[in-house]
Formats: structure tokens, C-alpha cells, sequence
């Protein structure tokens, strides 16, 4: 339990000591993946594990982790159901309700946060002003979020070049270089600036 007081905020640990205890979980911190912060397993003995990236911020990881552990207790208390559904969902909000403090959580994050846990969705980049908010509206060193980039702006992601396009309703058009095909992109994922 010690690992806990370097991931997330230290008024956080009690509450986290007693779900992972309570409901017999079994964590894992592992490297940083770049499709996913954390996900939860089942395995065909019956065990369960839930994985963690090591590289977020306390309050992502937080987040994260309790997204996790929502998916495992839905999973003991009603089986299979839809992976983000209204039980994982019900499950969320109860779960997360005791970490919506200003001592756990940054009051610049929280407004975002409760109108996130209205209706959460799978992923917590899916809400750009949440995400924003717990990266403290700084993208990684070296890297710029796609909004921030003028159009027309060539950038680098996962080993490939785009150009990046008109912004839709949420997302941006950005053309890949190499295969000519348009794809979306969030408006908060990090790049590589080229030119």
C-alpha cells in the first residue's frame, strides 16, 4: 500500500486502501501504454487484475483507477454487461462520490470532474475540459495539443505525419501524409509540432 502515496494525493489513500482491500483487487502499475491509462481483466481461473499507467499525474491516476475498479465491481455484482453501461456507470459515480474534495482534488479540476461524472464516458480524454484540467492545460514537454496548432500545421503522432485540417464539432480533420486518408482527431491529443 505504500507504492499508493506515490501515485495519488495522499488524502486519497485511506479511501483507495479500502476499496483495493474490500474488494480483493489486484493491481498492477505498469509503463506507460499509448492507447490506454489503465485497464481491468479477467482471466479464465476467475482472477482479476487491473493495470494502471506509471507515468500519470496523481489526479489522473486516481481517476483512473477508480474508473478500474468501478469496471471490477460491476463485473462481481452483475456479470457481463456493456463494458461502459449504465451499471459500470452507476457503479462510477458511487465509487468516485468520497474523491470529489478540494483536498484530493484541485478546485480548477472539480467543476469539470462533477459535470464529467454526470454521464462518464469510456475514456476521461473524451471530455476535452477534464482532461485539460489534469494535465493543468500543459501538454508533455515538447509536445503541443492539436487545438493549439495552426491549420495547415504538419505534426508527428505514433511515428507518422499528418497535416492537420479543419476542426468539425469536436474533432479535427488531419490528413495522413503517407496514405492520404483523413482521420479525426481529438482536440487534446498531444504532437509533435514538424512544421
Amino acid at each position: 500500500m505504500q507504492i499508493l502515496y506515490k501515485h495519488i494525493p495522499k488524502k486519497a489513500v485511506p479511501l483507495v486502501e479500502y476499496l483495493i482491500i474490500e474488494h480483493k483487487i489486484n493491481l498492477k502499475i505498469v509503463n506507460q501504454r499509448h492507447t490506454k491509462h489503465g485497464d481491468f481483466r479477467t482471466f479464465p481461473n476467475g482472477s482479476t487484475q487491473i493495470t494502471v499507467n506509471n507515468n500519470l499525474n496523481e489526479h489522473q491516476f486516481l481517476l483512473t483507477l477508480i474508473h478500474e475498479v468501478s469496471h471490477h465491481v460491476t463485473h462481481k455484482k452483475f456479470g457481463r454487461v456493456q463494458p461502459h453501461g449504465k451499471e459500470w456507470k452507476t457503479v462510477f459515480q458511487h465509487l468516485m462520490l468520497p474523491f470529489l474534495q478540494p483536498e484530493i482534488y484541485p478546485q480548477n479540476v472539480l467543476p469539470h470532474l462533477a459535470n464529467y461524472l454526470k454521464n462518464p464516458k469510456a475514456s476521461t480524454d473524451a471530455d476535452v475540459n477534464l482532461s485539460l484540467a489534469l494535465r493543468g492545460g500543459m501538454a508533455e514537454t515538447g509536445k503541443s495539443f492539436i487545438f493549439e496548432l495552426p491549420k495547415g500545421s504538419v505534426f508527428q503522432f505514433k511515428s507518422k505525419l499528418y497535416k492537420r485540417g479543419i476542426k468539425r464539432r469536436t474533432r479535427y480533420e488531419c490528413l495522413n501524409l503517407a496514405n492520404k486518408r483523413v482521420y479525426l482527431f481529438n482536440q487534446n491529443v498531444e504532437v509533435l509540432l514538424v512544421e
